[in-house]
């Protein structure tokens, strides 16, 4: 039976953690994802094989977690991120945070800078509700969402998402790419180019703002967004072995 961890907030978080030698990976999915995703069990069979402790989870309302995911925000996820971490994990780690994950990473570096030893992100996805969801919502969308709470977007990767009014707004009160952004610490970047849900722009973009000391983009040519075909797999398995070592 899946262990679940309950929080603060009330909410009942499913995980899978392998213990082992640190530092521990920390695996944040997307939007919408699992802990049961390809990249999250190709992590884990390799840390494991290695020795290396390991973590991986679904957020309120993904997966096996308590809640429905229409009634989640950026924060609630970030909330539980926190949760796992503070209770589930002890010494540096390493995180690997994909697409929304990887904005996930970021508001954990922002509260739990000393924590990581270092960051890897998979076609990272920071303030994607302003820049991405607002930013592209027509005015008949904009009025739909204040007078309805919701609209519905349509997804190259999985059914539609339903992006609430809660959403957006507690998006705008978690954004990393407005203000100074410290990431004391090696971050590797990947991104794929025919990802068509996050663009190299982002990813420049994330690239240019951060406060970093040791900060790689690496672009893979037709990569697309799920980022798991073979090759994939060995430059995120790469990126996690080299951070672990450093």
């Amino acid at each position: 039976m899946t262990p679940h961890l309950q929080t603060s907030q009330g909410r009942s978080l499913a995980y899978h953690k392998s213990d082992g030698a640190g530092p521990t990976v920390v695996f944040l999915g997307g939007l919408k994802s699992d802990m049961e995703g390809t990249k999250a069990i190709y992590l884990q069979d390799w840390a494991r094989a290695r020795g290396q402790a390991f973590l991986r989870f679904d957020y309120s309302g993904h997966g096996e977690s308590s809640g429905r995911f229409e009634d989640g925000c950026i924060g609630d996820w970030h909330h539980d991120t926190l949760a796992m971490i503070d209770a589930l994990t002890d010494g540096p780690l390493i995180v690997v945070g994909s697409s929304m994950g990887g904005w996930q990473a970021l508001l954990l570096a922002r509260a739990r800078p000393d924590r990581i030893a270092g960051m890897v992100t998979i076609a990272a996805a920071p303030d994607f509700t302003e820049d991405g969801y607002w930013a592209s919502f027509s005015q008949a969308e904009k009025e739909a969402l204040e007078r309805v709470g919701h609209v519905e977007r349509p997804s190259d990767y999985m059914e539609p998402y339903i992006i609430t009014r809660r959403m957006i707004e507690d998006g705008r009160a978690h954004l990393v790419l407005r203000a100074h952004l410290s990431l004391p610490f090696p971050v590797r970047c990947l991104q794929g180019t025919v990802d068509t849900a996050v663009s190299t722009e982002t990813a420049l973009r994330l690239l240019e703002h951060a406060d970093c000391p040791d900060m790689r983009l690496t672009l893979v040519k037709d990569a697309d967004h799920r980022f798991s075909d073979g090759p994939c797999l060995g430059l995120i398995e790469a990126a996690v072995a080299e951070l672990s070592h450093l």
